[in-house]
Formats: C-alpha cells, structure tokens, sequence
C-alpha cells in the first residue's frame, strides 16, 4: 500500500466516523412506558385500578 491509498483510507474512514457520529446525535431518546403506552389499567368493574395482562 503505497501513501496515497494509505491517506485514503484514513480520509475516508474519518468521514464514516463523523457521519456516524452525527447521526447518533439525531436519535431522540423515548420514555417506555409515558402516556400509558407500556401497560393498561383496567378501569371498570372486578379488577378496577390492576394493570391487564392482554390487551382487551
């Protein structure tokens, strides 16, 4: 491998690197769970305010 496809290589992986960086950064974290998305209350009758085991 000669320089000149050495500093290729180093080039190009550093741009891969900084895209990659940059499009972790665009990722937004999410709360599991918020706005009762995870789980559902039942809310009537025998098994008020218990959390169901299949959504119904």
């Amino acid at each position: 491998m000669n320089v000149f496809e050495f500093r290729n290589l180093l080039k190009s992986e550093d741009k891969r690197e900084r895209r990659m960086s940059f499009f972790r950064s665009l990722i937004k974290s999410v709360d599991v769970g918020a706005n009762g998305t995870q789980d559902y209350v039942v809310k009537k009758g025998s098994g008020k305010n218990k959390i169901a085991s299949t959504r119904q």
